[in-house]
């Protein structure tokens, strides 16, 4: 009779496999931060962000989205990048067995290690990805300095 008080999560007995069991502990920690089920696993696209002398390239992974469901802004500093991705509908017939495809709204905001010509920024998005390029400014860039000899 005890046994039916105790909530299912916390019978180790029912739970013969350690990984979902840790799984489910996972589950129910984030839960409780963030207020929202699941919220640990949004979806958050991957970026890269590379350096040249002239310019910042960031590159960033939105398959499944288009042009215009993406937003791009520099402002303070800091390069903003956010967007949503709608979740697909559910098909009548089906039984999920797993579902590992993310979903919702995104931000991912980038601090720039030095000043960019804002008005020089260019965002072109081709076959889900999306590529930021953004000229650094002229006292960003690197200067070359003679060394004489004496």
């Amino acid at each position: 009779m005890l046994r039916e008080m105790i909530p299912v999560f916390d019978r180790p007995t029912l739970t013969r496999n350690p990984v979902a069991r840790f799984e489910r502990e996972m589950d129910k920690m984030m839960e409780s931060l963030t207020g929202r089920r699941g919220g640990w696993e949004a979806f958050e696209p991957r970026m890269n962000l590379a350096e040249t002398e002239k310019e910042f390239e960031v590159t960033v992974e939105l398959p499944g989205l288009k042009a215009e469901e993406v937003r791009v802004e520099v402002m303070n500093g800091e390069l903003w990048i956010s967007g949503e991705r709608k979740e697909e509908k559910e098909e009548k017939g089906k039984t999920w067995h797993r579902i590992e495809r993310r979903y919702g709204e995104f931000r991912r905001v980038v601090p720039l290690p030095t000043a960019v010509e804002e008005g020089k920024v260019e965002a072109r998005f081709e076959g889900g990805l999306l590529k930021v390029v953004l000229p650094k400014t002229e006292e960003a860039k690197p200067r070359h300095i003679e060394v004489k000899v004496t």
